[in-house]
């Protein structure tokens, strides 16, 4: 099946995928404005981007001598410890050896070599055009090479089933109101319904997903919080920003009651929330993060889930029954190079109701 509506490509997959290797220089060998968008973002995390910028004459006459060019002038001046070449559509192409102009550049720190291009059907195949390239240079072993590459499986498989990949076309959505989504959870929540609250977020995604938790742990009492923050397993970066989430929710007085794995783990991780999930029981679960990769249905419980993506309402409404869906807009971009947890939208929907609802209470009290 062709997908009609735009896509995640593979190349920006590889790019944030180095950034998580924390490589501390990535040279794009293409045309200028190739990943533009995405370049723009890593550096707001710390990365150093560049691009080789090949042009027309280029395409004819290659650009190997370019490339060189780029990576020496690029390490004298950020002084990277590590570096990572990554191709796009018009190197592959033209038939670029990235490898040939890395030993050509003769550089004195390690570099990642990325064969990649936008042509691929799957963006998760970025991901693992990297994790190839990591084992090969020793940053990665194969066992880790081969737990991530079937997480990489499972995302995709999880897209195709009830995600943004299961039908040619589905339009952009901004989902329900989270105003109106807030009334209804509160009178959940006050009716002595018994709840539970997910968190099964994708990496730095979580910073502000975390706080979808900590806003419904503030406006209730006694819930069951379950999330996959595990600092065990995955990369450096990924289990710090795990514990970073973790210590900032024990902080605020927040329990997680399990933990269902890691936060490169969100595709696996949802047939265990299940499986607690039903073991506990409840009337009412919020979920927040990746909530598709849940394999819980409305038709079971009302469902309150908190997503970033436009595309994802429509499969989660019409596939798997969820009764109240609220998207966070451009939230990716807002939680680059974060390192604490940052209030959504819908939490400070979610307090702001809840306060004026006891605000009124107050005042009815006083009237009588």
């Amino acid at each position: 099946m062709i997908t009609l509506h735009p896509r995640p490509n593979a190349i920006a997959a590889a790019l944030y995928t180095l950034r998580d290797f924390n490589i501390n220089l990535i040279v794009i060998h293409g045309p200028p404005g190739c990943c533009f968008k995405h370049s723009r973002l890593l550096e707001e995390d710390g990365v150093n981007v560049v691009t080789t910028g090949i042009e027309e004459e280029r395409f004819i006459f290659g650009g190997h001598d370019a490339l060189v060019d780029t990576l020496r002038r690029s390490v004298e001046r950020f002084c990277p410890k590590t570096a990572a070449v990554v191709g796009t559509c018009a190197s592959m192409i033209i038939g670029e050896d990235l490898q040939w102009a890395v030993k050509d550049a003769g550089l004195d720190i390690p570099v990642m070599v990325v064969d990649i291009h936008a042509g691929h059907k799957n963006n998760t195949d970025g991901v693992i055009a990297v994790l190839k390239a990591a084992a090969k240079a020793g940053f990665i072993n194969e066992e880790e090479f081969k737990r991530q590459k079937r997480m990489m499986s499972l995302a995709t498989e999880v897209e195709e089933r009830y995600g943004a990949a299961y039908k040619d076309y589905i339009a952009p959505s901004r989902g329900d109101s989270k105003y109106e989504v807030s009334k209804r959870l509160l009178e959940v929540i006050d009716d002595g319904k018994k709840g539970i609250c997910i968190l099964n977020a994708k990496k730095e995604t979580a910073y502000m997903f975390a706080d979808v938790m900590l806003a419904v742990s503030e406006v209730s009492n006694g819930i069951l919080n379950i999330a996959n923050l595990s600092t065990d397993v995955g990369l450096s970066r990924i289990r710090k920003h795990a514990d970073n989430i973790s210590r900032g929710l024990a902080e605020k007085g927040v329990e997680i009651h399990h933990i269902t794995g890691g936060l490169d783990e969100y595709a696996a991780t949802g047939e265990r929330v299940a499986e607690i999930v039903k073991k506990e029981g409840a009337d009412f679960l919020v979920i927040a993060g990746v909530p598709h990769a849940v394999t819980v249905s409305g038709g079971d419980y009302e469902i309150f889930s908190v997503t970033n993506g436009p595309r994802q309402v429509e499969p989660m409404k019409e596939l798997l029954k969820h009764q109240h869906v609220v998207v966070e807009m451009d939230l990716h971009s807002k939680t680059m190079g974060a390192d604490m947890i940052l209030e959504s939208e819908f939490g400070a929907t979610l307090r702001g109701v809840w306060s004026d609802n006891k605000r009124s209470e107050k005042g009815a009290k006083i009237i009588i």
